[in-house]
Order: structure tokens, then C-alpha cells, then sequence
């Protein structure tokens, strides 16, 4: 199964026999609720899904995007219409973190059939729409464990023993400036691995081939475990689903930075070397 879906894929199955359900996660960081814009037009049928309070919990000493609770994401996901055996095909507004979160937890929790829209709604042509859907519930019971997840001591360890990637702009990773979190720098041991160079210049994702090269020459070859963290889980998400397209298998750390800075016994790097 293919973890995206161009806009003329969507268009085709969305007028077929089995249509998928649609999940509208248009979001920013820092920036106020997609909600308004989603209301403003959306792909026919799409669902609004909130990434800040139905795909992460609290902020606090977990991250500043922590996972939600699994129970409440469940019920979230039933409103907007997914069964266990119900395509899902989720969007942003063309960024593709907010969408590769959503991607992660379904896939995380056990759905099998999870795709991201390709550049998001500004890759789609057909027609949006201002109605709210009301969708029947569907009966999706989450069962977290399908993709592997990283705490603080299992990140700080594949960073020594494996390859771990920081998905956050260059800057952040050395340190130079911080606009979000307490301190500026890196997990030790990890490797800078912006989450821009996944993408061409319209958002969508490089093609699977060239993105597999990009990860082996960070060091992801056969064999190796891979690990990635952003700022709080969100962009980090958006390299997973990258590596996904290149064949490999990635694991999450969900609190990402956020989480490790909120110790502040935590050792941190600074600087473009690694260690």
C-alpha cells in the first residue's frame, strides 16, 4: 500500500464504488485554527480534524504536541466516519506535516489503509465545497503498536548505535536560533536531515527513488535502524512518511525536542557536528 495519493488518483476514487473518507487537517505552527479556512472550502465530503487538541494532547513535559490519548482519538476518528476497513486519505493545505501527523496516528494505531493527497488541497482541481458533512460514526478501534515510537533514552540510544535523523531546519539543529523551545541545538549523536529536502518546490513529495538516495547518504542502509525527531512530532511525521515512500521503516520519537528540552539534565549538541 502506498502511503500518497495524487489529486487525479483522488478525484477517480472518490467517484468510484468505494470512496475514501476524507480528513481535512489544515494547520500551522503558531498560527490560528484551519478551521475557518476549511469552512471556507473544502474537497467534497472532507472532514475538519484539529491537529492542536484532537491529534496531540496537552503541551507539558511530554512535548508541546504529545500524543493524544488513544481513547479520545478513537472517537475522533468514528465521528468523522472511519472503520477499520474504510480507505482514509488525509490533507493540509500543502505543507504535508499536519497530513503526515494524521497519516502516523492512524497508522500507528492500527489502520491499514492510510494515504496523504500529494501537495495537499493546493494540488486538487476539482471542485471544494462549503457544506459541513455529517458522516455515519464508523467503528475504528485504535490499538496503538503498528509503527515503532521512540522515548527520550531510546532516541539518545539510536543516536549512538543506529541513525537518527533531526527533520528541523538547519539552523534549529546548530543551535543558531531557537524561536519555539527553551534551548537551541541537537540530540547528540543525530544527523541534520531538513524535512525541505523531501519535497519540490509545489510541496509534493520527491520521487521515491531520489528520496531512498537522500536517506542512504545520511546513512540509511540496509540493516541500520532509523529514527527521526523534529520539534514536537509533527514534522517528524512528514520525514517518517518521506522514509516510508523510500522503503524505509522509521520510528517516531513524539515528543521530539520539546520533550528532550524539557529535562534539562538532558545533554545537548550544538554546532553542524553530530556529536
Amino acid at each position: 500500500m502506498t502511503a500518497i495519493i495524487t489529486a487525479a488518483e483522488l478525484a477517480g476514487e472518490s467517484a468510484g464504488a468505494r470512496p475514501p473518507v476524507l480528513l481535512d487537517i489544515r494547520w500551522q505552527l503558531g498560527g490560528p485554527s484551519g478551521r475557518p479556512a476549511y469552512e471556507a472550502g473544502h474537497l467534497p465530503g472532507a472532514v475538519y480534524v484539529d491537529l492542536d487538541t484532537e491529534l496531540a494532547g496537552p503541551p507539558g513535559v511530554d512535548g508541546r504536541h504529545p500524543l493524544p490519548d488513544v481513547t479520545a482519538f478513537g472517537a475522533v476518528m468514528r465521528r468523522a466516519g472511519i472503520s477499520q476497513d474504510t480507505p482514509v486519505v488525509v490533507y493540509d493545505g500543502g505543507q504535508g506535516w499536519a497530513a503526515a501527523r494524521a497519516w502516523w496516528l492512524l497508522r500507528w494505531t492500527g489502520h491499514p489503509d492510510v494515504r496523504v493527497l500529494d501537495g495537499g488541497v493546493a494540488e486538487w482541481t476539482g471542485p471544494l465545497t462549503t457544506e459541513i458533512p455529517r458522516p455515519a460514526e464508523g467503528d475504528f478501534a485504535p490499538v496503538p503498536g503498528s509503527l515503532p515510537v521512540l522515548d527520550a533514552d531510546g532516541a539518545a540510544a539510536l543516536a549512538r548505535s543506529g541513525l537518527l535523523l533531526d527533520a528541523r531546519a538547519p539552523e534549529r539543529y546548530r543551535g543558531d536560533v531557537e524561536p519555539i523551545d527553551r534551548v537551541g541545538g541537537h540530540i547528540p549523536g543525530a544527523l541534520s536531515a531538513p524535512t525541505m529536502g523531501n519535497v519540490a518546490e509545489n510541496g509534493t513529495f520527491l520521487p521515491a527513488r531520489e528520496l531512498a538516495a537522500r536517506f542512504q547518504a545520511l546513512g540509511a542502509t540496509s540493516g541500520t535502524e532509523v529514527g527521526v525527531y523534529c520539534g514536537s512530532g509533527v514534522s517528524g511525521a512528514h520525514e517518517v512518511l518521506a522514509l516510508e515512500i523510500a522503503g524505509i521503516r522509521a520510528a517516531l520519537y513524539p515528543g521530539s525536542w520539546s520533550a528532550w528540552t524539557a529535562d534539562g539534565s538532558r545533554p545537548v549538541a550544538k554546532g553542524p557536528d553530530p556529536q
